[in-house]
């Protein structure tokens, strides 16, 4: 018996959709951590080779990083065919010891490291997916597994890979495949009939259920059709945010398609840039450009706020619109957790409606609807492997409680005759009595999607269990758990919380709290509608007319202190003018008139009509100069 001290490598990717005719992002950003371990067998027949395989990198940490790094491009090459991008962004050894139990059992190993990442990995780091590439053989014939339709979770958006080849190709083929499944892929079997354009002698495709050498290297007809089909659900939601790439492994390039830190834009080589935005040699914008890249960069020029750049894709996501000052469309931002599903009887979660009638669809296919709440309660108390709640920290089947009964084991009814998912699925009826006579009939599935894939056959973490109540952890939890109720409260009954506990106003309300007039959308997805340009012409007449009321005053004022400065020079006149007695009665009619005069300005009563007109302007002006504040 030997055992060598455990070495993982830890990679770190980002993956964003990728617009290959326009060289731009379109839906970006999953970050990737990878994590490679090399481990022997506690039996000394394995250890030798794998000893040596470590040996053949001279216990050299950066010939292993070159490894990883070889396997990222692979995963990056392979990807690009679907318009998405894979991108080394660092490397990280562990020379010390295992973060989290691996093992001989493929699916302890990937419990235990998916429970590590959401635990320790996802507070110290943020990410949307992690592989686990370990260098110990599983048992049987699994080289890999992962939880399908789990991209973007925080309880398993991740998988295990073995790194079974000399050749870094094939652990990258395996990579591929495990984070096909993660997308929503399914194995390319032969009654769906997918198409292929590689032969099976030649590798075939990346999502077959086996793989051998030659290795695939393509994707099949069914994986491009999965991808959409999960992307139209709601899968991945956080692919559609801008990456942070701010410098790659390996170093700052120009050429290599990514906007790194100093650089206006990066259309790739001078091969196959087409940006007629961008430099290609020199990463600069050309001539009067202000962007190159982005959906809301169009002519090299940015498009005005407003404009939608990223429509909802499900009944819990939230449209994003461009804000007229970033090429970029904004993060996508969907309905908070737990918040209720438009449309559909449910919640959200992660950006998805889950519910038991779209799993038993999924299962069963089109007819299927969830069996009354009997079945998954007497099914599910049993705790064998056909009525469960998961398994307990033993690994033992655990027992479901009757309030969480719709949270274990997915029962249903109708559908077809046979499970549509998986080619070797079995069906699990059982007739329950009812006291009032007669039986019911409940159907549970297990399915054995492969040795990469764990049995879809639970109901799925955010599915409605009850009223405000949701599937948590294979527990019926209420939605309260995640504070929606109050977050909702702070939008004044005019706008919904997103995932980023902010309101997502309607149409003509204004963010942060929709209570002011203004133009929708939240603080992270830009306003939902552009100023209209009616708004801006009638603007542009009100603050003229505001600007003639201005002048008019100033011309009142001026011809009113101009009266005021003669008036009062013809009274110093008439004061210095010596009383003669021939003149008494003019003089004293003048002075008389000049003196009425005089006091006629001085008197409140007298002004009023001047001092109203003025204040009655004043007022239009005001009232005016508000009105278009709050219309623009």
């Amino acid at each position: 018996m030997c055992r060598i001290r455990v070495v993982i490598w830890k990679a770190t990717l980002q993956i964003y959709k990728f617009d290959i005719s326009r060289k731009r992002i379109v839906k970006p950003n999953i970050l990737l951590p990878l994590n490679q371990h090399k481990n022997l067998p506690e039996y000394q027949g394995l250890s030798v080779p794998l000893w040596f395989q470590y040996q053949k990198q001279g216990k050299d940490v950066e010939k292993v990083k070159q490894r990883l790094a070889e396997i990222a491009n692979y995963v990056d090459k392979f990807y690009r065919a679907l318009n998405i991008r894979v991108a080394l962004v660092g490397l990280e050894v562990w020379s010390d010891s295992d973060k989290c139990p691996v093992t001989q059992d493929p699916f302890t190993t990937l419990h235990e490291f998916l429970d590590w990442r959401k635990l320790k990995l996802l507070p110290q780091r943020p990410h949307d997916n992690a592989q686990l590439i370990s260098g110990v053989y599983f048992q049987g014939t699994t080289i890999g597994m992962a939880p399908i339709m789990s991209m973007c979770t925080a309880e398993q958006s991740g998988g295990i890979v073995m790194d079974h080849s000399d050749n870094p190709l094939g652990a990258a083929v395996t990579l591929a495949h495990e984070l096909g499944h993660n997308f929503g892929m399914n194995h390319d079997t032969p009654e769906r009939g997918c198409g292929c354009r590689v032969t099976a002698d030649r590798g075939g495709c990346i999502m077959t259920p086996s793989t051998g050498y030659p290795f695939p290297t393509v994707f099949s007809s069914c994986s491009k059709k999965d991808l959409l089909v999960s992307l139209e659900k709601g899968v991945g939601m956080c692919l559609f945010n801008m990456p942070e790439v701010k410098v790659l492994y390996g170093g700052q390039k120009c050429g290599n398609g990514y906007v790194e830190e100093g650089e206006e834009c990066d259309c790739g080589d001078l091969e196959e840039c087409m940006n007629p935005c961008c430099n290609a040699s020199t990463c600069t914008l050309k001539g009067n450009a202000v962007c190159a890249h982005g959906q809301c960069c169009e002519d090299c020029q940015l498009k005005p706020a407003g404009t939608p750049c990223r429509e909802s894709s499900n009944s819990c996501d939230l449209p994003e619109f461009c804000t007229g000052s970033d090429p970029h469309c904004p993060a996508n931002v969907y309905l908070h957790d737990g918040h209720a599903c438009h449309s559909v009887d449910g919640h959200c979660y992660n950006g998805i409606c889950q519910t038991h009638e779209q799993q038993c669809i999924t299962l069963w296919g089109q007819g299927a609807k969830p069996a009354p709440g009997i079945c998954f309660e007497r099914v599910n108390s049993a705790g064998d492997p056909y009525g469960n709640c998961g398994k307990d920290s033993k690994g033992s089947f655990a027992k479901c409680e009757e309030r969480d009964a719709k949270c274990g084991k997915i029962q249903c009814q109708g559908g077809a005759n046979r499970p549509v998912i998986g080619t070797n699925a079995v069906s699990i009826e059982t007739n329950i009595p009812l006291q009032e006579g007669g039986r019911i009939l409940c159907r549970g599935t297990h399915v054995y999607l492969g040795d990469d894939m764990p049995d879809p056959g639970l109901v799925l973490t955010g599915t409605k269990c009850g009223e405000n109540m949701m599937c948590l952890n294979r527990q019926c939890q209420n939605v309260s758990v995640f504070g929606v109720h109050e977050c909702s409260a702070k939008c004044s009954g005019r706008g919904v919380c997103n995932n980023k506990k902010n309101c997502h106003c309607e149409a003509h309300w204004a963010p942060p709290f929709c209570d002011k007039a203004g133009f929708g959308g939240s603080v992270d997805s830009g306003p939902m509608r552009l100023a209209d340009s009616e708004s801006v012409k009638v603007g542009i007449v009100v603050a003229f007319l505001c600007l003639l009321c201005v002048g008019m005053i100033v011309c009142i004022k001026r011809k009113t202190l101009a009266g005021l400065f003669i008036s009062n020079k013809k009274n110093t006149i008439e004061k210095l003018r010596p009383n003669s007695p021939g003149h008494t009665f003019s003089t004293n009619q003048t002075h008389a008139g000049t003196h009425t005069h005089s006091a006629c300005r001085a008197s409140p009563q007298c002004q009023a009509p001047a001092i109203s007109q003025s204040a009655s302007i004043y007022k239009v002006c005001v009232c005016m100069c508000l009105f278009v504040s709050d219309f623009v």
